[in-house]
């Protein structure tokens, strides 16, 4: 554990100057974009440059920093990615305001250090974050629900960039906007938007170095032991379970699905986790003291949080779908015929 203590005192210099730099976040995430791209050539295609974004994201080494902003507040995060001599990647990000949070990657083993809890490690080839898994792997499998449009260039970070949308066949998920450095491929800026144009939700990068070496951080990662990897039950992940999705758009697959207790209340709740290849759904079921209670919901950004009680359960939806989408999600949650009491 001394060696994480001396990582993260390592991580914290490095970050520190770009922390405080970042006072005043960019433009709120409900404004249209302010960089207007040029039109793009017809001949340009949008996958080529996913594809080479996804190459880029696993093979260079590079420190960047970027916001989350949603709801006119900022998330700053710093991130180190880098490739070993044995091919192996490393990784560190950072969320740089409030209780210090951190995830370190080791090739297939992701280790999460987090405020009031002992750290622990799982088995794992990405780490979790604010971007979107599915853009260092490729988007190919996403051709179902999605189109690929390449919109023009424009100007980030100081960087020429290639605007590429990433947009919904129907109406129950949101556009992803990409912007690209057109000499290395690395995301630059990341918006999600409605069927309108209206931004949600912005992920801006402040700085990105590019280097052939490690930077110290990762090379002090490389010489770090981390937590023991916690072992899940096999099955555990695949219950059979009292209450069943019978709805979700096109697209979504079931990826979880197991009992547990909620950790400030420990009562029961049933969960179920949906992923459209882009998106993440969550949808928790458990007793409810009332009887009925009529639809809540909050935005946080792009990631609407609906809950809802009927017959003396409440269903609960978290993700960066349209309110309307995790309504019709929560209205389809019915007992499960092949479940066992």
């Amino acid at each position: 554990m001394k060696l994480i203590s001396s990582l993260l005192l390592l991580v914290t210099i490095s970050t520190s100057v770009a922390a405080n730099e970042n006072i005043s976040p960019p433009a709120a995430a409900n404004e249209e974009d302010i960089s207007t791209p040029i039109a793009a050539n017809e001949s340009e295609q949008a996958e080529p440059w996913l594809e080479r974004l996804a190459t880029s994201l696993q093979t260079l080494n590079f420190s960047t920093s970027f916001v989350v902003v949603k709801n006119n507040q900022a998330e700053p995060y710093h991130w180190f990615h880098g490739v070993d001599e044995s091919g192996n990647e490393l990784e560190i990000l950072s969320l740089l305001n409030g209780p210090r949070r951190d995830v370190l990657r080791k090739d297939n083993i992701v280790s999460y250090i987090e405020p009031e809890l002992p750290p622990y490690s799982v088995t794992s080839h990405q780490i979790t974050g604010p971007i979107p898994a599915v853009l260092r792997e490729g988007v190919t499998a996403l051709g179902q629900t999605y189109d690929f449009i390449s919109v023009g260039r424009s100007r980030v970070l100081g960087r020429p960039a290639q605007l590429i949308r990433i947009v919904s066949k129907d109406v129950y998920r949101y556009g992803h906007w990409l912007w690209l450095d057109q000499e290395s491929g690395m995301l630059l800026k990341l918006a999600l938007a409605n069927r309108t144009g209206q931004l949600l939700e912005q992920i801006q990068f402040t700085h990105l170095d590019i280097t052939n070496a490690l930077s110290e951080s990762l090379l002090q990662l490389q010489q770090t032991s981390l937590p023991k990897v916690i072992e899940i039950p096999a099955g555990y992940q695949e219950q059979v379970l009292q209450w069943q999705v019978k709805w979700l758009p096109e697209g979504f697959k079931r990826l979880n699905a197991n009992r547990h207790r909620i950790s400030t209340t420990k009562k029961p709740v049933e969960f179920m986790l949906f992923n459209d290849g882009l998106v993440d759904v969550s949808v928790y079921v458990n007793p409810s003291e009332d009887t009925q209670r009529a639809t809540d919901y909050v935005m946080d950004g792009a990631t609407v949080v609906l809950n809802q009680v009927v017959n003396g359960f409440e269903v609960s939806v978290v993700g960066k779908i349209p309110a309307k989408t995790a309504k019709a999600i929560a209205d389809s949650v019915v007992l499960n015929n092949q479940s066992t009491p």
